[in-house]
């Protein structure tokens, strides 16, 4: 989850820690070339058209090829003249972040200069000093301010363009078909229940939330510091008491998930959530004030599995004197949101797929997975083969994990203990069709289950400013769900799982047995719903991904399940 202030620096796509001064000579022209073909388009045309909505003899012909509108005509006129409210120091910074590289060297590879070489500093250039100027950081400006005319290769674009609608037509096409394998198995095996009469895992249980603690940590080893919340039930189960730990995603922090950590308290669970301090909101706010260059640090591929660990061992060591021995630490759980969710899968056995990630990387590959800029990162790292499995870990719950590329198959197969994975349908960072759809039938688990919530995006939005939040919402037209039914779908299938694989409590196994019938339970009258499939249906959404395929005459690159990437 991305906090409120480092959502603002990174939704408009933007920092660099080089400011640079004008430009002698700014662009003119916009040459769009597609074979020997090469069709131009003034800038001043289009200032004058983003000022006035004058269409001169230039834009006319384009817009008449196109067929433009009135209303096209309008929306045109908004995306030129929008802008977005980024410090330019910030968007300074970012982009001269490894992250914020890495982003422009791939945008850059479709803003050709005239010698068809990668625009990366020219754009970087421009788009600093288009957040400098008084009307904002818009796209008119960032065109006016480029030192050199723009070269667009048009069988780039066309290819990129061609790469996006795949992704969309394959994430309507994947809903669907969740959708349908959910009322499938629900049909099967989820007739008669009444889930009015179980137990609602939605609503606190029945232990109460004692007090929260902040545990200050160092270890010698690394030389790291960090704290951990601690979550603990205001009474204790009988016998022992069930531990789950929770990985925060980038740039986020542990109190951002004290909601889901107070209700697994009430249940009787200790809950501790650790700060993973080289990727966390912390980092994100020293990139922010200038004293980072990096929006995290490379370290954290290592580190956070590490974190977790050292965690662990620090729990071994007060549960005697401060729990009475009662901490089960033989059979943890573990949830992890985004770059925690490779976290807990790193702890849970997978290993880094190196040739994977190295093909996914090239910079040439046009597929929209935003979560690449992160994954490929790890690139950097020297090529070991890292093993940070704690066997402490028995059971994982992922919300939008971040990792089929640092894992890819062979890397994700030793993963064998229950997974539970929850992706989204809005989810722009990690989407669901490259994601967790991807990761879910790579994983060796016997036990494993695949959600989607409709509308999930994420992030919280009801933690994002209020203007952020009506930025994105106008920049998506996506009407969005209420953050409290995100949150309902999540406990009412996170505790039955906790309870079910960490605290080997049965009672709750009616809503993994039967978790496609309480998705439509669920669902009842919502107008964002949840779906749900099981091991049961592992075979027919490979069958579903190989179809979806063929049907595209796309060629399948992986060896045993089909990839939803580049043609």
């Amino acid at each position: 989850m991305l906090h409120r202030a480092f959502w603002r620096s990174l939704f408009g796509g933007l920092a660099s820690a080089l400011l640079f001064s004008a430009p002698v000579k700014a662009a003119e022209n916009i040459f769009l070339t597609y074979g020997p073909l090469k069709f131009t388009v003034r800038v001043d045309s289009l200032r004058q058209f983003a000022d006035a909505g004058t269409v001169d003899a230039n834009l006319r012909f384009y817009f008449n090829v196109v067929g433009a509108a009135p209303e096209q005509l309008a929306e045109a006129r908004r995306f030129l003249n929008t802008p977005l409210e980024l410090e330019p120091g910030l968007v300074s910074r970012f982009l001269n972040s490894q992250l914020g590289a890495d982003l422009l060297r791939r945008s850059g590879l479709i803003l050709a200069q005239p010698w068809s070489r990668n625009g990366l500093y020219n754009l970087r250039a421009a788009i600093v000093q288009a957040a400098q100027d008084k009307s904002g950081l818009t796209l008119i400006n960032v065109l006016e301010k480029l030192p050199v005319d723009l070269h667009l290769p048009g069988d780039v674009l066309i290819n990129r363009a061609r790469h996006l609608q795949l992704l969309v037509e394959a994430s309507e096409y994947f809903v669907g078909e969740m959708e349908r394998l959910s009322a499938l198995e629900a049909e099967k095996v989820g007739a008669g229940v009444n889930f009015s009469q179980l137990p609602d895992p939605r609503q606190l249980g029945p232990y109460g939330v004692g007090p929260s603690q902040t545990w200050n940590l160092f270890d010698e080893k690394r030389q790291r510091a960090f704290y951990v919340n601690v979550y603990r039930p205001q009474r204790w189960r009988e016998g022992q008491t069930p531990v789950v730990v929770f990985s925060h995603g980038l740039a986020s922090r542990p109190e951002d998930f004290s909601q889901i950590a107070e209700h697994l308290a009430s249940y009787g669970f200790l809950a501790v959530l650790p700060q993973h301090p080289g990727s966390d909101f912390q980092q994100a706010q020293a990139l922010i004030a200038g004293t980072s260059r990096e929006v995290f640090l490379l370290q954290e591929f290592i580190d956070r599995p590490l974190d977790v660990t050292f965690v662990l061992d620090e729990l071994e060591r007060r549960n005697g004197p401060e729990f009475g021995g009662r901490l089960n630490l033989t059979q943890v759980g573990m949830g992890g949101h985004s770059f925690g969710g490779y976290t807990a899968l790193a702890l849970a056995g997978a290993t880094f797929e190196w040739e994977t990630l190295q093909r996914e990387c090239l910079p040439q590959d046009g597929v929209p997975n935003v979560s690449l800029l992160l994954q490929c990162q790890a690139l950097k790292l020297p090529r070991k083969d890292y093993q940070f499995k704690d066997p402490r870990i028995t059971s994982l719950v992922l919300g939008n994990p971040v990792n089929s590329a640092v894992f890819g198959i062979r890397g994700l197969n030793p993963v064998k203990i229950p997974v539970m994975i929850i992706g989204g349908s809005y989810d722009p960072a990690t989407p669901f069709v490259l994601e967790q759809m991807r990761t879910w039938p790579r994983l060796g688990s016997e036990n494993k289950y695949l959600l989607l919530a409709e509308g999930q995006a994420h992030v919280d939005f009801s933690q994002l400013d209020p203007g952020v939040k009506e930025m994105v919402k106008s920049a998506t037209d996506l009407a969005l769900p209420n953050p409290d039914v995100l949150h309902s779908y999540m406990t009412a299938y996170a505790t039955p799982f906790f309870e079910v694989y960490t605290a080997q409590n049965p009672q709750y196994q009616p809503f993994l047995t039967y978790g496609a019938a309480y998705a439509q339970y669920l669902s009842r009258d919502q107008e964002f719903r949840v779906f749900f499939i099981g091991p049961t249906s592992e075979l027919a959404l490979i069958e579903a991904a190989t179809n979806f395929r063929r049907q595209r005459g796309l060629s399948s690159v992986d060896n045993e399940y089909p990839r939803l990437t580049s043609p």
